[in-house]
């Protein structure tokens, strides 16, 4: 176990520490509200399958576009408010009063009226979000030099994400409420106005009390002007070919990459499993025990699994806390096939402790992990610090694979025979459901241990190479 203690100054204050998970619970919530909200584009709005679908693609490969694009932006502006707290600020207030614009559609308009002006503002709401959260992310890996106050700092701020998951479910169980709204359009309506709310002031809080990097430090910036933005392009451009040539930097994203989208691809099979095959595809029966899985999943994750990570990481280091944790996780797959019993539903939740070990520590090492990336970078490549670069590019390449996910579990679906118009399925489909529920995210995180077995950015070295740092920034 490390035997280092945090100097006092490279320690993140508490009341920073909430402020920042204040922004991570405002960056799961919203894309969590988001997802659960275009269900009911289908049934409450009456939009076909085919435009919803749309609807849901479109906007990512615009979004895939902005991301990288803020990143520079952030990286390189010059404020005496800082580079990060004013757009996460602005963003925040854009992001919450646009979602709640977004959902104000209306039944009763044609459905190619509802499509145009959902995938329009859907766009513009996407541009006010990433300016929230690509300076937040960037932020997050800067508020702290230190090796060990990172995994703590993203561990905190991971924490307070989970709150979000454990909300997002019982979306579903309110809009459909007919005792809460008289229509479900209504609902959706009316509860997108709350979340936009809610999300507008929580993230406004860590342009507010959280403290950037010291900018008389960082030199060799771009001027970022309109006369100058082709030359800003090209900028852009030959930063992120540097960052894809770190090597510790791929591993991460691969890794990310295997795990998270292993998780996502089969997302939703735990849903049918319960519905079809616990409940022999009774709805009513089934209830609000789905809901309760995802919110006992997130209560695991925020509580347990994040606590142990952070402590892990610290004895062992980062790579190993993530080789273990995903271990464990592919233990809790395993486990799902004795966990989803007809006879006993409470069984379901037995496999949870370990099987979140993986998405539950993911992001807090994989944060953690590029903050030192960061460091590492300005070692080999000098000025400007990319933190916001990095940042956009991680989660660019998360939100491709969530897209891609989304249309490989489709895929899955059909291959295992699942008919979505049938009361029941047949005994095969589910047996093939249930495998591959399991052997999926078990594949996919065995394939990122063997990712990340070669990562080799230890404490040690990170040590080294912020004292390095250190000496050639004249800092004391």
């Amino acid at each position: 176990m490390s035997k280092y203690v945090t100097p006092l100054k490279d320690r993140v204050p508490f009341g920073q520490k909430a402020a920042f998970g204040a922004g991570h619970l405002v960056n799961n919530l919203l894309p969590g509200a988001l997802g659960v909200f275009a269900f009911f584009l289908l049934t409450a709005f009456g939009m076909d399958p085919f435009l919803a679908g749309l609807l849901g693609g479109l906007p990512r490969f615009f979004d895939a576009i902005t991301d990288p694009i803020m990143g520079y932006i952030t990286d390189n502006t010059k404020s005496r408010f800082g580079r990060r707290k004013p757009y996460i600020f602005v963003g925040a207030i854009l992001s919450g009063v646009l979602f709640a614009v977004l959902w104000q559609l209306n039944p009763d308009n044609s459905q190619m009226y509802n499509f145009w002006y959902f995938l329009i503002l859907s766009m513009v709401y996407l541009l006010g979000n990433t300016m929230f959260s690509t300076p937040l992310i960037g932020l997050g890996y800067e508020m702290t030099s230190d090796y060990n106050e990172r995994t703590r700092l993203m561990g905190f701020s991971q924490t307070l994400g989970q709150v979000a998951w454990m909300i997002v479910p019982w979306f579903w169980v309110l809009i459909a409420n007919p005792n809460l709204f008289e229509t479900q359009a209504i609902g959706v309506r009316r509860l997108a106005i709350i979340v936009g709310g809610i999300c507008m002031i929580l993230g406004m809080l860590p342009a507010l009390f959280c403290k950037e990097i010291d900018q008389a430090n960082l030199t060799n910036r771009d001027e970022l002007t309109i006369r100058n933005i082709f030359k800003s392009l090209k900028s852009l451009l030959h930063n992120m070919v540097l960052i894809f040539k770190n090597v510790s930097f791929v591993r991460l994203c691969g890794a990310t990459f295997l795990v998270f989208n292993g998780f996502q691809m089969v997302a939703s099979f735990s849903y049918f499993i319960i519905v079809f095959y616990m409940f022999k595809g009774d709805y009513g029966a089934a209830g609000t025990w789905p809901a309760w899985f995802s919110t006992v999943s997130a209560l695991f994750t925020a509580f347990l699994i994040i606590p142990v990570i952070t402590w892990m990481a610290n004895k062992w280091g980062k790579r190993k806390a993530f080789i273990y944790a995903t271990a464990i996780s592919m233990v809790g797959y395993a486990l799902k096939w004795w966990g989803f019993n007809p006879e006993n539903p409470w069984l379901m939740f037995m496999p949870l402790p370990f099987m979140v070990f993986g998405i539950g520590g993911l992001f807090t090492l994989m944060m953690s992990m590029t903050a030192d990336v960061c460091d590492l970078d300005e070692l080999n490549n000098g000025m400007p610090r990319k933190e916001g670069t990095f940042g956009a590019i991680y989660w660019w390449m998360v939100k491709l694979g969530q897209g891609l996910a989304l249309v490989l579990g489709g895929l899955v679906l059909k291959l295992v025979g699942f008919d979505q118009l049938a009361a029941q399925q047949t005994a095969d489909t589910i047996t093939n459901l249930r495998l591959a529920d399991i052997i999926v995210p078990a594949f996919t995180a065995g394939l990122a241990i063997w990712v990340m077995w070669g990562y080799d950015l230890t404490e040690k070295k990170a040590r080294e190479i912020k004292e390095e740092l250190v000496r050639r920034r004249g800092e004391l």
